[in-house]
Formats: C-alpha cells, sequence, structure tokens
C-alpha cells in the first residue's frame, strides 16, 4: 500500500522560507529560528526522506504565486505578483525548481505520463529497497493567475503541469476565492474548455460556492478538490458544504482531507493546544458516510502550506506521519480494500483518467 497526498507547498516553501525539501523535517527545525519568537510558517513538518519513510509515493507538488499584499505573510518573502506577466514569471521558476529536484535527486521524478506514474509505482513494490524508492511530483497550480491567457496553458502542459486551480483565496482574473463568493469569469469559462481539451485535472479547492457549482456542473474532464475538508468541522467557504461534496461525488470527484486544526475544528485558534489525531478519522469518516462509500475521499495534507507542527493535530510530526491514518482506519473497522483507495487509490483513479499514455 502508498500514500498519495494531494497538496503539497513544495516549490513555494524553497523560495518563501529557504527550505530544503531534501532535508528530513527535524534537520529544518535545527536551522530555523523558533516559531514563537517571529511570525513565521511554524516549524516544518515537511520533506523527502520522512515522505519516502512512510511511503508517499506520490505527492501533488503545486506551483503557487500569491497576489502581492494578499498572500498568507507579510514579511515579503512569498513569491508574489501584481499583474499576469509577474505571476507566470514566478511560476516558471517554481517549474524550474521542479526540474532541478529531479535532475538532482534520483528519488524524485515528475510525473508527464501513465508511463512515467507506472515507472515510479514500480519503485514501490513489495521488498524493494527503501533507497531505490522514487517519489513521484505531479505538478499542480494552485491560482491560475500565472496562466496569463487561457490558449497559454498548452506551454504550461508540455512543462508537466497536470492539475490546475483556477482559485486561491483572494480569487484571480478566473475566479472567485473563498473569502467572498462569486463566479467564473468569462476568462475562467474559457480556460475550462482549454483543460478539459487536455484531460487535465481540475482543482476546485479554494473556489467560491457559486463559482464551484458552475465549475462541477460544466467541467468535462476529472474533478478534484486537492485540499478540502468538510463543512460540517468548521463553518467556512473555505470548507465544502454537504451539498458541494454530495455533487463531486456525483461527478466522481475525490477530496483530500487538509491536516490543518483551523479547517478541523469550530473553535481551534493558533496557539490552542494540538487536536487528536481522531479528528482526521472523523473527517475522512464524514465523507464516506456522507456519499456512501469510500471512493471519494483521501489525503491532501497541505503540510507547511502556511502553518507549522503546532497546527497539525498530535501524532503527525512530519509528513511520514501521515501513514498513521491507514492504521487508524483499521481500528476502525474499514476494509483493506477502503483503506487502500483512501490512502492512495482514489486520487490514483483521477490521474489515470487524466494522463497521456507515454
Amino acid at each position: 500500500m502508498i500514500l498519495v497526498d494531494a497538496h503539497q507547498d513544495i516549490a513555494y516553501n524553497a523560495f518563501a522560507f529557504n527550505r530544503d525539501y531534501t532535508l528530513p523535517a527535524y534537520k529544518k527545525r535545527h536551522l530555523e529560528p523558533l516559531t514563537d519568537q517571529r511570525p513565521g510558517p511554524g516549524r516544518p513538518t515537511l520533506g523527502l526522506p520522512d515522505s519516502l519513510m512512510g511511503r508517499v509515493a506520490l505527492t501533488f507538488a503545486t506551483v503557487f504565486v500569491a497576489p502581492a499584499g494578499g498572500g498568507m505573510f507579510t514579511d515579503g518573502h512569498e513569491p508574489s505578483y501584481t499583474d499576469a506577466r509577474q505571476a507566470h514569471t514566478e511560476g516558471i521558476k517554481q517549474i524550474d525548481y521542479y526540474e532541478r529536484l529531479q535532475d538532482e535527486h534520483e528519488q524524485v521524478q515528475i510525473i508527464h505520463s501513465a508511463k512515467d506514474l507506472d515507472t515510479v509505482l514500480a519503485t514501490w513494490a513489495e521488498g524493494t529497497p527503501y533507497a531505490q524508492r522514487v517519489q513521484g511530483l505531479v505538478l499542480l497550480m494552485e491560482g491560475a493567475d500565472p496562466i496569463i491567457e487561457p490558449k497559454q496553458f498548452e506551454e504550461w502542459y508540455e512543462r508537466g503541469l497536470r492539475i490546475v486551480g483556477p482559485t486561491w483565496s483572494a480569487g484571480t482574473r478566473y475566479a472567485a476565492g473563498n473569502r467572498e463568493d462569486g463566479p467564473l469569469t468569462a476568462q475562467g469559462m474559457e480556460l475550462l474548455e482549454v483543460l478539459a481539451d487536455a484531460r487535465t485535472i481540475l482543482d476546485t479547492s479554494h473556489l467560491a460556492e457559486q463559482a464551484f457549482f458552475q465549475a462541477v456542473e460544466r467541467y468535462e474532464g476529472p474533478l478534484i478538490a486537492s485540499h478540502s475538508n468538510p463543512r460540517h468541522f468548521r463553518e467556512s467557504m473555505r470548507n465544502l458544504s454537504d451539498r458541494q461534496i454530495q455533487h463531486l461525488a456525483e461527478r466522481d470527484g475525490v477530496m483530500g482531507i487538509v491536516t490543518y486544526n483551523l479547517f478541523l475544528n469550530r473553535t481551534w485558534r493558533a496557539g490552542d493546544a494540538r487536536l487528536p489525531f481522531t479528528i482526521v478519522l472523523d473527517a475522512i469518516d464524514y465523507i464516506c458516510q456522507l456519499t456512501g462509500s469510500a471512493a471519494h475521499v483521501g489525503i491532501g495534507s497541505d503540510l507547511d502550506g502556511g502553518f507549522g507542527v503546532e497546527a497539525v493535530p498530535q501524532g503527525i510530526d512530519t509528513s511520514g506521519d501521515l501513514w498513521w491514518i491507514t492504521t487508524g482506519l483499521r481500528k476502525r473497522g474499514y476494509t483493506e480494500a477502503d483503506i487502500e483507495a483512501i490512502a492512495g487509490g482514489n486520487f490514483l483513479r483521477k490521474l489515470r483518467e487524466s494522463l497521456p499514455g507515454s
């Protein structure tokens, strides 16, 4: 069994905080100042060695550039933009980063095709030594402003982009974000057509509710919500309502549970004690019960996506600890087939629907 983590801001952390993905999380913590002495993203949880140990065989690695003045931090470290050209430039730098990571490390491979996917998965066969495991990176754009115009997406596809989320919290030229309800724009409608032509996976996370329903009803390609939690656990447009989850499931979509306390509890605030690990299992179980199966939920941890170990449930100290989700589900009586689907099979299904053969 393997894990697929549908959302990790690897390049963002490299550019914003000079974090080396190839180092273990604990090593990075040693190198960084304590977060209680300065505002910041929290202590790191993400590292390639941790993920390989925890059998995170695939991760959807983001291309994320924040709008100037509207990002997660105000200290000037984040990649940011004021117009589409600048967003494009910053996004390309992150693609370049992932390509360098692949070139310099034998245990990293960008997934362009089904053939690449099979090559990576073969390194996780039973008995394969740790040193021979390879983590596949599926490139996901979070907020589509780096795409200068819809037809320019072809260039991004050639560079390996396989998943696109049209917006981020503050909204983009393509769609309203989750800070204020609103629709897809005319450019957003056009972008959906271009993405569908390439069988690109559409990521509905961060879409405003109106835009979400437009996208789910209109988009003809594969759908996911890479990192979204049920609104049942916290009332926020950043989380998905029961109706949204059901619509996504009706289109055979998959949503990834975010391991962020703020999205898992109605009253949690920064500085509060970490939530119990069982809250992650509760969120997964909620979706399974609501949709009637285990086919529409997975993991989209968003680890180090603007928060650190202080803000994730107990028991998740590094990305390697995501594996404990499988143990927790087993204790709750989930079948091995359902556990395998939640751990990675559901997102693998969407990848196989979308990736070209070679």
